[in-house]
């Protein structure tokens, strides 16, 4: 018996229970797991790690699974269940796209609930919505202008009640800071914090994020996170994660309604560090996403090969020369590289620190760099979205919507400052 198929029969119950878990119609479950396993065996030459054979296979099926639904569907039925499985909407890297809220949708009729949810989470234009719903384009941009004005009618107050303070006061504008290249070489550090959310996965860290607006410099949310206690997620030990979110003011980037958690479990080993699951309350369910959760949970939570996490260990490896604001080098996949050393000033404080450049880790078009100190701890985080990022999405290019926005030009491509993060350990 060869590897490939020692390794398909040890997983091929689990593999069943998911397809058939996922399509009720037995005969064409069957017919999918067929194509799962001879997918499998084509590519099989293509996984690195046999040991992550289970998670990968599974990811083959979500996407088979996904093709299924995609041909069975000859017209478009929205339910409140199909927007919620826009779940997982805040990720490792703060704000993407999100859910929209269910109450609020509750109220609204099927079609500003369709014309919303084509716009904000198929990320169709206009056109595109007029074509797929067989109307004229000025059609569809009436019915999106009542549907987006209905749905701020009816969404929630954001207002914190008089309870809910923060574990440490964060300022509700960023101070002015400076950032200036120092002439001396990049150190090494050990950077221990989850990749996006900035707090170190050890029993009895905590820690308070905000984030910032450009070019008002205004908090929009912020994020209260405490390690809580050890756990154990398919044989794997972590450390479980709260993650409360508040005021989080654009509803259509950050899903959030006053308050919201999440819980993570997470892994610190001497030489990565990674997430193992993510869960939170949607609609009244708690809803829980695993690494062995393919693409759900790989496309929002993982990073590295065959999600082995991020490399605490940091040192320049020159996959990234930046001069000023230009940058060059290996972009073409998630790229994490130290590009300099530099000296941060905010308010009356300076910091020694090195930049640490993340390019295409979130998804295409968006690069951020992370000034981090001699103790492995993020002083300043910034976003930069490249300028045709989401267009279809706003309608216009980052230089168009933040036209005083300061630019990155990475080899060759213009990328736009939008947001920022600090976190209490500055404060």
């Amino acid at each position: 018996m060869s590897e490939f198929e020692h390794l398909l029969q040890e997983n091929l119950v689990p593999l069943q229970r998911f397809v058939k878990f996922k399509i009720s119609n037995m005969h064409d479950a069957e017919d999918v797991i067929q194509e799962v396993c001879l997918t499998a065996t084509e590519k099989f030459e293509s996984l690195r790690d046999p040991a992550a054979f289970k998670a990968w296979l599974i990811g083959i099926a979500n996407h088979k699974c996904n093709d299924y639904y995609r041909k069975k569907s000859k017209e478009m039925h929205i339910s409140l269940e199909a927007l919620s499985e826009s779940a997982l909407t805040v990720s490792r890297f703060g704000v993407t796209e999100q859910s929209i809220v269910h109450d609020t949708l509750d109220v609204l009729g099927d079609k500003e609930k369709q014309i919303l949810y084509l716009y904000f989470f198929k990320n169709l234009s206009q056109e595109d919505i007029a074509k797929r719903l067989s109307v004229p384009v000025g059609t569809v941009k009436s019915r999106l202008h009542y549907a987006k004005k209905k749905f701020k009618e009816h969404y929630p107050d954001q207002t914190i009640s008089k309870g809910e303070t923060m574990m440490k006061r964060l300022p509700d504008i960023l101070p002015e800071y400076k950032i200036e290249k120092s002439e001396l070489e990049p150190f090494e550090v050990r950077w221990e914090e989850l990749q996006g959310w900035l707090l170190i996965p050890r029993v009895g860290e905590n820690l308070t994020w905000g984030l910032y607006d450009m070019p008002s410099r205004k908090r929009t949310e912020y994020t209260e996170m405490k390690a809580i206690g050890k756990a154990e997620i398919h044989g794997i030990e972590g450390v479980e994660i709260s993650a409360i979110q508040f005021n989080a003011e654009d509803y259509y980037r950050t899903g959030s309604v006053n308050k919201m958690e999440r819980r993570f479990v997470a892994q610190l080993t001497d030489t990565h560090c990674r997430y193992l699951a993510e869960s939170h309350e949607e609609n009244g369910v708690r809803k829980l996403y695993t690494f062995l959760d393919g693409d759900e949970f790989i496309n929002n939570w993982g990073f590295g090969e065959d999600n082995c996490g991020n490399e605490v260990n940091l040192t320049a490896k020159g996959l990234l020369d930046r001069t000023e604001n230009m940058v060059i080098g290996q972009t073409e996949k998630e790229t994490v590289d130290v590009v300099g050393r530099y000296m941060v000033t905010i308010g009356n404080k300076s910091y020694d620190t090195i930049c640490v450049m993340d390019i295409q880790c979130f998804n295409d078009g968006v690069a951020s760099e992370q000034y981090l100190d001699k103790n492995g701890r993020t002083i300043l985080w910034r976003r930069f979205n490249k300028n045709d990022w989401a267009k279809k999405r706003y309608g216009k290019t980052w230089t168009e919507m933040l036209p005083e926005n300061e630019r990155l030009i990475i080899n060759g491509e213009t990328y736009v400052h939008w947001y920022d993060c600090v976190t209490d350990y500055i404060f």
